[in-house]
């Protein structure tokens, strides 16, 4: 018999800052191209000599699986997983500059050892000591996917009871200019909301966003997570067929979906095929979120959050409604779709508990 899965906790820390109770009532729409992350206090879980030699990537993760961890009533999770598209992309930077600076000589270690993948995933493990299965997909934009499909896999089977699962991607200046070099972030001169915007490109914001997921279900939990499903390639005229076959497989057919969680990013190029998935749920209250988190490899990650949260709540705010269809019953099914540049498609079913 499948398990039941469910997110007994969540942290975050993004443009908006961390994750709180009047997070969405306190957030506002992002207009800039490339939007720093709000950073919390990290000397009461981190030593300042230890924050001295991390990037923000690493202090961001540990902030927010501390928070996952807390709200679960967590010490020690069974696993460690976690997904990012670019890494510690300030340390990889500053190790190749110096590399450059010192024609391949005299290199210290630390920016290097910083800058690989798992560091963040490592860093969190030794802090708390968690000698277990510890894994980072990088997968591009469905990195985090990854990582909940393998706890997923792992807390079906019976392998663990609790996983801490997360996403962390930050910006560093160099990469931020390649990006709008080749039009994955919008020009810095525009400003523009995902609503308001007619032009190419996306607004970037760094943000770490994870989760504690155990079979068991508590006072604490958020809702259960259903089901996931990954596909590099769907056209706009096959969204329909991949989203029937998703549904089907899990008993549930399009009018059996309360709401519907949108990675719209503001692209004007790419947004397209949300508008399609809008077309399908015509009568369905339509959510999105990168207004207030920004665009990043892993941001799917803080759709996930959201999505738990206004299960819980049973409510949803006014500034992440998408359309402007009102919820008149029970938030029951929530599906969430995302895709980056037309690839990289993802669906994620929530379900309350």
């Amino acid at each position: 018999m499948k398990r039941s899965i469910y997110i007994n906790g969540i942290g975050a820390v993004t443009a908006q800052g961390v994750w709180r109770a009047d997070f969405f009532v306190e957030s506002h729409p992002l207009q800039h191209a490339v939007n720093a992350v709000q950073q919390p206090s990290y000397k009461e879980l981190i030593s300042p000599a230890m924050a001295r030699r991390m990037s923000r990537g690493i202090k961001m993760g540990i902030y927010a699986a501390q928070q996952a961890l807390d709200e679960a009533h967590i010490t020690i999770p069974d696993a460690i997983i976690t997904g990012t598209g670019l890494g510690c992309s300030e340390d990889s930077e500053k190790f190749l500059r110096n590399v450059l600076d010192n024609e391949e000589q005299f290199l210290t270690p630390t920016a290097f050892i910083q800058s690989t993948h798992n560091t963040v995933a490592a860093q969190i493990a030794l802090r708390l000591g968690c000698k277990g299965y510890n894994f980072t997909y990088v997968n591009r934009s469905v990195s985090f996917e990854s990582a909940v499909l393998d706890a997923l896999m792992q807390l079906h089977d019976g392998e663990a009871s609790s996983i801490l699962v997360g996403a962390v991607d930050e910006i560093s200046d160099h990469t931020a200019r390649l990006l709008q070099l080749i039009g994955y972030i919008k020009p810095s001169d525009v400003h523009e909301t995902v609503k308001e915007s007619k032009s190419p490109g996306a607004n970037y914001a760094e943000s770490a966003t994870f989760f504690t997921l155990s079979q068991e279900k508590t006072a604490q939990s958020y809702c259960e997570i259903l089901d996931l499903c990954l596909q590099n390639k769907v056209s706009q005229s096959e969204l329909p067929t991949f989203v029937d076959k998703f549904l089907k497989k899990n008993g549930l057919q399009l009018q059996d979906i309360d709401a519907l969680v949108l990675g719209y990013s503001g692209d004007s190029d790419f947004d397209g095929w949300y508008e399609q998935a809008e077309q399908l749920f015509d009568a369905t209250v339509s959510l999105y979120y990168k207004h207030l988190v920004g665009q990043c490899d892993t941001s799917s990650a803080f759709g996930l959050a959201m999505a738990a949260q206004f299960v819980s709540d049973q409510a949803i705010p006014e500034t992440a409604q998408y359309n402007t269809t009102t919820l008149d019953r029970p938030l029951k099914n929530v599906l969430l779709y995302n895709q980056f540049r037309g690839e990289d498609h993802s669906l994620v079913l929530v379900r309350s508990c």
